[in-house]
């Protein structure tokens, strides 16, 4: 229905704008786009014509006939109707492969379907975005037109679906960042190179060395490893052949060409071949915060998203055959229990298999994939299995989760590789005192620190719970009378390592809360007259509210219980009877 709609939408703008050349115009996972060129400049204002155009073609309910025609009477409609782009997506189509045309009214487009029987089947639509989109996505060749849209099956669901790209919107992570003094890009820095400030960067302390801990106690050994390496490093690991696009240009040292690095795994093997390994010793389980460095395309860069310099939550497993399936279901439950934790409950995953082209032994690729299925079934997460989409040197997991607002992001991959092995000629001693290949997986739980703080931050809408929140209390001294008591208070607490602060500034208390719930501080407390005479505080939570009176100490209690990882809330009011 919605590859329908970017049809109807293309049909829409064909009719009410001249010029227009068309070139693709695929469905996505929640709508559609079209790309085009027209000497007219989209916009917002535009969107109200074309929909009601739309709309006209979706009432006439034209069917959609498929036409099939010969590469010579299919160059030359697209030359008689002047459409360049389609003719050079003709040519994409290899020999003898059918070439097919869907029309609907006037408008005919190459394409091989399938669609909807007739545009009155589209039910409820709407354009959401424009923007600029080099043609093949290569910056060498023209800007088009990206009209972008989306398409349900009920009014409902539209609505639901538009309501979500609202709160995404205030949700986002870049305006949350420059609000709350997270982080920031300068381009005098360079683009896609993140700067964390000192908000922000607690946080991520607190993130990383969350993670540090339960790797310790998961069985994990932490390894560092250098953000440069020889060329002959990445040339035997295959990433000067296949990646060197996306690898940021050599340096020389001692005559010798070096490389920042765009990934942690080569460094990780050459740990394995310091020393000689027998089967006694497997699994090795080696766990790196390691930072890279990728040359993304200008483009595609956005926010925390996708940057050009970012830390992997990287670690490689490397056991015996007999090893892997127990290996990758305390993977899996690991990466259940850490998702948890940061508030995210609603996993699916993906299973993708063998490729037509692949390396490795058939037995090796089979028993890889039995393995990763059966510890998707034990741990009881939902999934589904994409077949062939497995990389060529091994198949893997995707997990996905769904946040506060119903948007699934795709976080953790586990990766059998049975290229890098081959590669770097591994091999461990066995039983039998004869030389034996490991299996190695990689395993990234958050993909990346910055995609994932941004992640949070847009989960939580910049709220982060007690545990993660850079600042936890504030304390609002009601006159510069209780400023006193309210920095013995703020030491008392910060002995405990809670970070607290206190806010001497010269204002009415209603600005002091005001201000407090901007930050999205999880808890305010206020000390006037009655409460220091009493010893008492008045509690405010930033989305409760009034928390009634109690003492430091009870209070104190509160913030150990709330402030561990994954802890939460009270759900009700607690006053405390003098």
């Amino acid at each position: 229905m919605r590859h329908s709609a970017a049809h109807v939408m293309a049909a829409a703008v064909s009719r009410l704008f001249e010029n227009v050349q068309l070139d693709i115009g695929p469905s996505t996972a929640d709508g559609f786009y079209y790309d085009f060129d027209l000497p007219h400049r989209l916009n917002t204002e535009d969107f109200a014509r074309i929909e009601a155009e739309m709309a006209v073609l979706i009432k006439a309910n034209l069917p959609f006939e498929r036409v099939e025609l010969s590469r010579a009477d299919a160059e030359q409609m697209l030359r008689e109707r002047g459409q360049k782009f389609k003719l050079e997506r003709l040519a994409d189509i290899p020999e003898g492969e059918t070439i097919s045309f869907y029309r609907c009214g006037e408008f005919m487009d190459l394409c091989r379907g399938p669609h909807v029987p007739a545009t009155g089947a589209i039910r409820a639509f709407k354009l959401t975005s424009v923007a600029g989109s080099y043609y093949r996505g290569k910056e060498t060749n023209p800007m088009l037109q990206r009209l972008y849209g989306t398409a349900f099956g009920s009014d409902k669901e539209l609505r639901v679906y538009l309501n979500q790209i609202e709160e995404a919107k205030k949700r986002d992570h870049r305006k949350l960042g420059r609000e709350l003094d997270l982080f920031s890009t300068e381009e005098t820095v360079g683009p896609g190179l993140v700067l964390w400030h000192p908000k922000g960067a607690r946080v991520r302390l607190l993130i990383e060395d969350y993670w540090r801990r339960e790797h310790l106690k998961n069985g994990y050994e932490i390894v560092f490893t250098p953000h440069i390496g020889r060329a002959n490093l990445w040339e035997t690991s295959g990433h000067l052949d296949f990646y060197r696009e996306g690898m940021y240009a050599p340096m020389k040292i001692d005559e010798e060409e070096y490389f920042v690095k765009p990934m942690n795994c080569p460094f990780h093997i050459k740990i394995f071949q310091a020393k000689k390994w027998s089967y006694r010793d497997m699994p090795l389980r080696w766990a790196e915060l390691g930072t890279v460095y990728r040359y993304e395309k200008a483009g595609v860069l956005a926010g925390l998203f996708r940057v050009r310099g970012f830390t992997q939550d990287d670690a490689h497993i490397i056991c015996t055959p007999e090893q892997i399936e127990a290996e990758i279901l305390r993977v899996m439950q690991f990466a259940k229990r850490i998702w948890s934790i940061f508030g995210f409950e609603d996993i699916k995953a993906y299973l993708a298999t063998r490729p037509e082209k692949a390396v490795g032994e058939p037995a090796r690729w089979e028993q890889a994939t039995k393995s990763l299925e059966h510890a998707l079934q034990t741990a009881g997460v939902p999934y589904e299995v994409d077949a062939g989409g497995g990389a060529f040197y091994g198949p893997k997991i995707d997990l996905k989760v769904r946040d506060a607002i119903g948007r699934e992001w795709q976080v953790s991959t586990f990766q059998f590789d049975f290229n890098l092995p081959e590669r770097f000629d591994l091999s461990y001693t066995g039983a039998d005192g004869q030389p034996h290949q490991p299996y190695m997986v990689h395993r990234a739980l958050f993909g990346s620190i910055e995609r994932f703080f941004g992640i949070l931050v847009e989960h939580y809408a910049g709220a982060f719970p007690l545990w993660l929140a850079p600042v936890q209390v504030s304390l609002l001294p009601l006159t510069d009378k209780q400023h006193e008591l309210a920095r013995s208070l703020a030491e008392q607490f910060g002995a405990e390592d809670f970070r607290v602060t206190v806010d001497e500034r010269n204002e009415k208390i209603g600005a002091k809360i005001r201000a407090a719930q901007l930050e999205k501080i999880p808890y305010m407390l206020i000390i006037g007259p009655k409460e220091a005479e009493q010893g008492m505080v008045s509690v405010r939570h930033r989305s409760a509210g009034d928390q009634g009176v109690m003492t430091p100490a009870a209070f104190l209690e509160r913030l150990r219980a709330e402030g561990r990882p994954g802890g939460q809330p009270p759900p009700v009011r607690v006053v405390e009877q003098q």
